[in-house]
């Protein structure tokens, strides 16, 4: 049964639970083939109302603060695979305390903190971010290999091997790729820091493994890992981030206004693309309407106007089989991944309330925002 919108608070995120499991599901099956250990990455994905159902199918989490450390211990019951660009003095006890991997952004890093960790009585396996300089996505801002990147070492500074006390390597270049893009993504790692790997326990090949993607090809992701695993006799970790909740909800929005100027008609909506859609206008991509297609001559056409102040908050515009009315409903397509995790409240507009379509078709409402959450969050 498909989601009765009609009960949907506006706006608000909508998760499908059985899509979620769904792609779970999938998951699971590549980490039982492949023999290899995939967690949730919060950066993409951390509505930890959702977690009981994750944590049926995959082992853990990748934290990338201390706050998310926190949230993997308390909600998902196991302590962090943690990598952060850079680490705050006064925050790294607590770090190692919901931490079972710490990796490091440099050697400087490492030598900082690692007197720390030897010291400590966590059980801590620590790695280094890597460099391979390699990557295939286009767009700079989500390209981690940009010449110049400040993420990961790169192989002129390993040439004489690792410092004592790094038993694994992090490396994440990919970006909603395929099986091809890693395949491509390890010739070029194994060429530059192949050296390494006799003498590490395991490689975290990172995010952007979208292996939930419709015609994603499985067998050769599968066919990758168990061969580089066993050709290096490493543990291997994955930490996908979209895939989790890849085209698992949407966003509910209802027309407020239509305002119309210059020939141009735009239809204002209780959403805002700037504060609830950031990747939409930062990659940028054109987010799926439901009902609705590219412009097309001939039939009514609108931008979708965003309710902050901002002057590019919209999308361009639209078709749609009918004329828009004020109390209309427009329903964004695969709004939960890289989605909530980048909201914010600016302009003060309000906030999308979150929910869950459960697995037997009934609405939880999980969150509604109001003014305290707006105060709060200020000072």
């Amino acid at each position: 049964m498909a989601i009765d919108y009609s009960q949907i608070p506006s706006p608000a995120y909508v998760l499908e639970a059985s899509l979620l499991r769904r792609n779970l599901k999938l998951i699971q099956h590549v980490h039982e083939r492949a023999g290899i250990d995939i967690i949730l990455a919060f950066k993409g994905f951390a509505m930890w109302s959702a977690f009981p159902m994750v944590k049926q199918y995959l082992r853990g989490a990748t934290a990338s603060s201390l706050n998310e450390a926190i949230l993997c211990y308390e909600e998902m019951g196991v302590k962090a695979h943690t990598y952060a660009p850079v680490y705050l003095p006064d925050e790294f006890e607590d770090i190692m305390h919901h931490s079972s991997h710490i990796t490091f952004n440099s050697i400087n890093q490492f030598r900082q903190y690692f007197p720390q960790v030897n010291s400590s009585r966590e059980n801590i396996s620590c790695g280094i971010r890597v460099n391979p300089e390699y990557s295939d996505v286009e767009i700079d801002l989500y390209n981690p290999g940009a010449p110049g990147s400040r993420l990961g070492e790169t192989a002129e500074s390993l040439e004489n091997g690792l410092p004592e006390g790094i038993e694994g390597l992090h490396f994440h270049t990919l970006c909603e790729s395929d099986s091809y893009s890693l395949e491509k993504l390890l010739k070029v790692f194994e060429s530059k820091f192949g050296h390494l790997l006799p003498h590490v326990k395991w490689v975290n090949m990172g995010g952007g493994h979208l292996m939930t993607r419709k015609g994603y090809d499985i067998d050769h992701l599968v066919d990758l890992l168990k061969t580089f695993k066993n050709k290096h006799n490493v543990e291997i970790i994955l930490e996908p981030g979209s895939a989790i909740a890849w085209e698992t909800g949407v966003l509910v929005s209802t027309v407020l206004d239509i305002v119309e100027r210059k020939e141009v008609k735009t239809a204002m909506l209780d959403v805002s693309f700037t504060a609830h859609m950031p990747d939409t206008l930062e990659m940028p991509y054109r987010p799926k309407v439901v009902g609705a297609t590219d412009p097309i001559v001939g039939k009514p056409t609108y931008r979708l106007g965003g309710g902050s102040c901002l002057a590019g908050d919209f999308m361009a515009e639209y078709s749609f089989d009918g004329e828009l009315q004020i109390g209309d409903l427009i329903i964004f397509e695969d709004m939960i991944h890289y989605t909530m995790v980048k909201t914010t409240m600016f302009n003060g507009v309000n906030h999308p309330g979150i929910c869950i379509w459960t697995e037997d078709n009934q609405l939880k409402i999980v969150r509604e925002f109001g003014y305290e959450d707006f105060k709060k969050r200020l000072s």
